[in-house]
C-alpha cells in the first residue's frame, strides 16, 4: 500500500507551491518519516519538513422522494511537504 494517495491541486495549495510547499493526501496510518521518505523517493527532491493534518469526514444528507439519505464523506490525512530551496515537484509532467 502506498503512503501517498494523491497530490492536492487546489488554489490554496497552488499558492504554497511558489514557496516550495506541496500538499498530498496520504495514508491515515503514515507518519512524517514515512511521508518524507516516499516523497524523496518518488520525486527526487530533498524534503526539509513535513506537517500533517487529520480531517474528519463531513456528514452529508439529501432528500429523496421516499426518505432522507444520510451518510459521511471519508476521513483523510493531509500532508504539507516543504522541499529545499531550488527543488521543484512537477505534478503535470506525467500527463
Amino acid at each position: 500500500m502506498s503512503v501517498l494517495v494523491k497530490p492536492l491541486v487546489t488554489e490554496k495549495v497552488s499558492a504554497l507551491n511558489e514557496k516550495g510547499m506541496y500538499g498530498f493526501v496520504v495514508d491515515r496510518k503514515a507518519n512524517k518519516v514515512e511521508i518524507k521518505r516516499e516523497v524523496e523517493k518518488m520525486y527526487g527532491v530533498t524534503v526539509e519538513s513535513v506537517n500533517t493534518m487529520n480531517y474528519l469526514g463531513k456528514s452529508k444528507s439529501r432528500f429523496t422522494k421516499s426518505r432522507v439519505i444520510t451518510g459521511r464523506s471519508s476521513s483523510y490525512k493531509k500532508a504539507i511537504v516543504t522541499v529545499s530551496e531550488g527543488d521543484v515537484i512537477d505534478f503535470y509532467s506525467e500527463i
